[in-house]
């Protein structure tokens, strides 16, 4: 009888070492018909799948779950979250000046760039600036408007703006293409986030 109480003891503990956490089945989710299947299989450990919004959901567990990445499993007390969908974008805005180096000396584009952020230090309008420097003919005063990704601007002018802080006023120069900027960052960076996270009791 001992020795039978003993290999039930054993094949228990063995059946318990094998159960998989929740943290492993969590790892085999990957879309939202998977989270929402797992919502509906396991109503015992209380399973939801939240939506959150950067900027609307502002509690610290949400903050937390916006900070995470796609992917991402973690444990807070007793919960367990995963990040099951991450979509973010970040757009930016700023006032430009172009100068064409296929028009101008080396030398011209240089005394330029200093003449122009002169007077903007001094206060002149950006918009006057833009309407007398320019040379691409826009007719928007130099207003980016939002934009993001390549195909609104060269990579170097976002990669410059999303370095800077609004108000600033710095150069960019696209080499490949003698292209130069004087740019003014407008406006703080515009940032969506939207993740789609599935939680549930246990770890």
């Amino acid at each position: 009888m001992k020795f039978s109480l003993s290999v039930l003891s054993v094949l228990f503990s063995v059946a318990a070492v094998a159960q998989p956490t929740l943290v492993d089945r969590f790892q085999k989710i990957g879309t939202v018909q998977q989270a929402q299947q797992f919502v509906d299989a396991n109503p015992d450990i209380k399973p939801a799948i939240l939506r959150l919004t950067y900027g609307k959901d502002t509690t610290l567990i949400d903050k937390r779950l916006l900070r995470q990445k796609q992917g991402d499993i973690f444990s807070v007390g007793y919960v367990t979250y995963k990040v099951v969908e991450a979509k973010e974008s970040v757009a930016y805005r700023a006032s430009y000046i172009f100068l064409d180096g296929s028009s101008l000396s080396p030398s011209e584009i240089e005394s330029l760039k200093k003449e122009i952020v002169a007077k903007a230090t001094a206060g002149e309008s950006w918009d006057k600036l833009s309407d007398k420097y320019t040379m691409d003919g826009n007719t928007t005063k130099g207003d980016t408007d939002w934009f993001f990704g390549e195909l609104m601007f060269p990579k170097e002018v976002q990669d410059a703006v999303a370095a800077h802080k609004k108000d600033e006023i710095f150069y960019v120069d696209v080499s490949e293409r003698n292209w130069h900027y004087i740019i003014k960052k407008t406006y703080d960076d515009k940032i969506q986030k939207d993740v789609v996270v599935l939680r549930a009791n246990g770890r």
